[in-house]
């Protein structure tokens, strides 16, 4: 076989054993330099250096079930919700707390301190009730009603705790926030329900264990220690990820009931929560996790607790993270982290990651947006996308379609390499699956062709960007760069579907992008702005991406509007600036400024909430503008944002919908402003994006400053240093375009998904 370090590289396959010389094989085919095992799948023994690097997952928090019989009281705990359950007109209200969660991967903690780590909860008024008035009673686990047999028996130890409210006020309704015992990993419990493990002999459920108790900290560091001395044949040792689960809890059925790829509800000890009291002054409670119910989600503004809690979280990952990476690195390995799974504190893009010294990140590639939140993590030497379809039965069987799939993976990631170049891209998985597609491992091929190129013909050099910079708003900022409005793996979600598509469109556009936080431009006022052209404000009214009561601060209105009355653009999305409820009479409580978005004067528009029905208005849509030029058809803009109306006469209306604006354009003294209803992904929207933020910075006589195409559907790169332009279609279908700029113009025919370079000095396809 051919040395590795001959072959193309920038591929890791996943391998396992029984299927060697088809390994053998592929690896030769696809010039595969690394080769790594599956969740669920071992390495061949025969697999050593000298074929490939050689990467090897590894789960510091599980799948040692020895330590997890020793260690019955250091497991990871969550902070769930019982059901909310109404008093009667009399006597007293009991709660089984397990209702409707799965008795097989959760069982109540009634060992701790109940009267202070639990919290029963009147959400009718509001009112924590006094742990004296109010008892906790185990219950044996109830036999599930409509049993998952791919799962099999519940553990030994289920069970079940009843909890007595003795005096509640009549038809007032009840919570129990309780703290819970992980007694199955969430993964491995998806992977059950996935891909059949159940049927699989020799599985364990593996129960996870929690670093911050002392003793099975040490046991990690230990057992690491001993597995990098058993495996001298790993490269790189391939965390998956470190020590704790994203929000993942199923329901009595066995069913996914909660799930927020962003959520650090299962992070929680009594250890912790000690040590946080003595770092931070003050005490968490059970309601600061379970929310009301809402658990910290996304889209809730987060309270300043519950960024404490993250910030503190993110601490003590990066901390004992760091000790094992360095373990790592004096053994001679590399580390890389697989940003999935047990991600929750290893925020790529917070204060503490670049201190682990990790050397790599790896993840799940299912969008453009996935694809740059990989790409743009700073601190580490290289990047790697997993590309999709996973090589897993869902797909690869008959009657799937993994050669679709992986058509669409590739055009939609395309966008954002083009831009901020993945360094490697790799499939997880069952190999042997994939192997029963000759069709779809001839795709691969081509595509590792193309992705290979975006390295070899520029050198290195990334693509130009337009002149203007633009910064995202929201409340989380730079910490969740790429991840505003994400939910996970690009999965489609009713809610965020219309403002996603800001965020994909803006991953393959030819523009500076950051992510500001409120607080980032209400403490740094206008400097905080200095390096911006245009702000983005996208979202629905009250969630943490459009602001909501954060819009009641005159510092942030204030910077805002000299920054666009300076010169400055802003483009608002579906509700920007809206702090819908607050508003209202000064003596009322709330501040009357007599408009919904806080800033209706910079975008010429607010919304109507049937509170200024007397007015009568008389939009008038221009039939052209700049913004608007490419539109063929119909904007589709996704959810209904709600009836939007014009507030200044000198507004340009760019689309009307049963007489509601849904898109327009405004000046501002000597900046501009942008209305749009929503941006649901598509080719022509990105395309519509890429316009408003052009005319927003005064720059639509320089459109063509980076090429430009005449066709949404097929874009461009410029590479001014070695004079290439990469074009690459991203339809399923063929196109044409011309492409314009730089002196020259060229007309390329491009087949479905199809890129192909351009020597822009000859102006000659290559």
């Amino acid at each position: 076989m051919t040395d590795k370090t001959t072959r193309l590289g920038r591929l890791t396959l996943p391998i396992e054993r029984g299927i060697d010389a088809e390994v053998r094989a592929l690896v030769e085919r696809l010039g595969a330099d690394a080769v790594r095992n599956s969740d669920g799948t071992e390495l061949p023994e025969w697999v050593d250096r000298a074929f490939a690097k050689v990467y090897s997952t590894y789960f510091p928090a599980r799948g040692d079930e020895e330590w997890a019989d020793q260690s019955e009281g250091e497991r990871i705990h969550q902070y769930l919700s019982s059901n909310a359950h109404t008093a009667p007109e009399s006597g007293p209200l009991c709660i089984d707390v397990m209702e409707g969660w799965f008795q097989a991967q959760f069982r109540p903690d009634t060992q701790c301190d109940t009267s202070r780590w639990w919290q029963v909860i009147d959400r009718t008024s509001g009112e924590v009730v006094d742990p004296s008035q109010w008892s906790v009673e185990d219950v044996p686990a109830k036999p599930i009603v409509d049993p998952v047999p791919i799962v099999g028996d519940l553990p030994k130890n289920a069970g079940s705790a009843v909890v007595t409210i003795h005096s509640p006020e009549p038809f007032h309704v009840y919570t129990v926030s309780f703290f819970a015992v992980q007694v199955w990993d969430s993964t491995q419990m998806y992977n059950y329900l996935t891909n059949d493990w159940a049927l699989e002999e020799g599985r364990v459920k593996e129960r996870p264990f929690d670093v911050a108790f002392p003793r099975t900290w040490e046991h990690v560091k230990d057992a690491l220690a001993a597995w990098l001395k058993a495996n001298p044949q790993v490269d790189v040792v391939r965390f998956t990820t470190f020590f704790y689960h994203f929000t993942l809890a199923f329901d009595s059925r066995g069913r996914e009931r909660y799930v927020d790829w962003f959520g650090y509800s299962a992070s929680v000890s009594i250890p912790a929560m000690e040590e946080f009291e003595k770092e931070y002054g003050y005490a968490l409670t059970p309601e600061d996790f379970v929310d009301g119910g809402w658990y910290n989600c996304p889209f809730r503004t987060p309270t300043p607790v519950f960024k404490d809690w993250i910030d503190f979280t993110s601490k003590r990952v990066a901390q004992k993270a760091g000790e094992l990476v360095r373990q790592v690195h004096e053994e001679g390995r590399e580390a890389m982290m697989f940003l999935g799974d047990n991600w929750i504190g290893m925020e790529p893009y917070g204060p503490y990651f670049p201190s682990i010294k990790m050397d790599a990140v790896v993840g799940s590639v299912g969008s453009a947006a996935t694809c740059r939140m990989i790409s743009d993590i700073p601190g580490v030497r290289y990047t790697e996308g997993r590309f999709l379809p996973y090589f897993f039965p869902d797909v690869f069987r008959e009657g799937g379609d993994p050669l679709g799939e992986a058509n669409e993976s590739w055009r939609t990631a395309r966008r954002a390499i083009v831009r901020s170049p993945l360094d490697r891209m790799g499939y997880g998985g069952y190999l042997s699956l994939a192997l029963k597609f000759p069709e779809f491992i001839d795709r691969v091929e081509e595509i590792l062709g193309e992705f290979r190129s975006l390295h070899e013909a520029t050198g290195g050099e990334k693509p130009a960007c337009a002149p203007v910079r633009v910064a995202v708003l929201n409340a989380w900022g730079k910490l969740r760069t790429w991840q505003t409005h994400m939910v996970a793996h690009a999965l489609w979600y009713k809610q965020i579907h219309t403002y996603l598509g800001v965020i994909e469109a803006l991953a393959g556009l030819p523009f500076d992008v950051r992510f500001m936080s409120f607080d980032e431009v209400i403490d740094g006022g206008d400097s905080s702005l200095k390096e911006v052209d245009v702000v983005i404000n996208a979202g629905a009214a009250n969630t943490a991406f459009s602001g909501g009561e954060v819009w009641e601060d005159l510092r942030l209105q204030d910077t805002l509007r000299r920054f666009v009355a300076r010169g400055g653009g802003f483009i608002g999305v579906g509700q920007p600036t809206a702090s819908v409820g607050t508003q209202g009479n000064a003596d009322r409580g709330g501040i009357c400024r007599g408009s919904v978005f806080a800033l209706s004067d910079v975008l010429g528009v607010d919304q109507e909430i049937s509170w200024s029905l007397s007015k009568d208005r008389y939009e008038e849509p221009v039939s052209e503008h700049f913004i608007t030029a490419d539109l063929d058809g119909d904007y589709i803009f996704g959810e209904d944002p709600g009836d939007v109306v014009v507030t200044d006469p000198d507004t340009s209306v760019l689309v009307m919908e049963r007489g509601s604006v849904r898109a327009s354009a405004h000046d501002f003294c000597s900046g501009r402003g942008v209305y749009l209803a929503g941006l649901t992904w598509s080719t022509a929207n990105s395309r519509l994006l890429h316009r408003a933020i052009m005319w927003a910075a005064h720059a639509e006589d320089q459109w063509e400053s980076v090429l430009s195409s005449s066709n949404p559907d097929v874009e461009v790169a410029w590479y001014p240093e070695s004079a290439l332009a990469f074009v690459y279609n991203d339809a399923d279908a063929p196109r044409s375009s011309e492409i314009s700029g730089q002196g020259g113009q060229i007309l390329v025919e491009l087949a479905a998904g199809e890129g192909r370079w351009v020597d822009w000095g000859n102006g000659q396809l290559l």
